[in-house]
């Protein structure tokens, strides 16, 4: 029965878009990152990302982290900005000891601006953040 299955809550992990400065190429760039805020390291970590609306469908970009340390941050993808008109979703699945954790983040369409920045946990820098 579906009321018997255990589903855990994902709490202090979130997925921020930073706009940051890329000395190489001097230029300013909005990069996605994955943020343990969590006081346990977070293993076999699956990231799939992609973008959407009513006609568009961006390609599917996979990442894996073998393990994200407690209180920690991981680089996941540089974003165009073109990709911000669209719904973009990170699907999130990990293991915090012997159990799955599964979570689907969502940027909705146009809500990754520099208007709408704010301090990120464990950073020290100003994105867009969700929770």
């Amino acid at each position: 029965m579906k009321k018997d299955i255990f589903i855990p809550k994902v709490e202090n992990v979130y997925i921020a878009v930073v706009n940051e400065y890329n000395e190489i190429y001097n230029s300013q760039d909005w990069n996605a990152y994955i943020i343990n805020n969590k006081d346990v390291d977070l293993e076999m970590v699956l990231i799939v990302t992609s973008g959407y609306n009513e006609g568009k469908i961006t390609s599917t970009f996979r990442k894996k982290l073998e393990r994200l340390p407690a209180k920690s941050y991981a680089k996941i993808e540089l974003m165009q900005e073109e990709l911000f008109a669209l719904n973009n979703t990170f699907k999130v699945s990990f293991f915090e000891g012997n159990t799955m954790y599964d979570k689907t983040f969502l940027f909705r369409k146009n809500t990754i601006n520099l208007k709408a920045l704010q301090p990120i946990p464990l950073m020290d820098v100003k994105g867009v953040l969700v929770k």
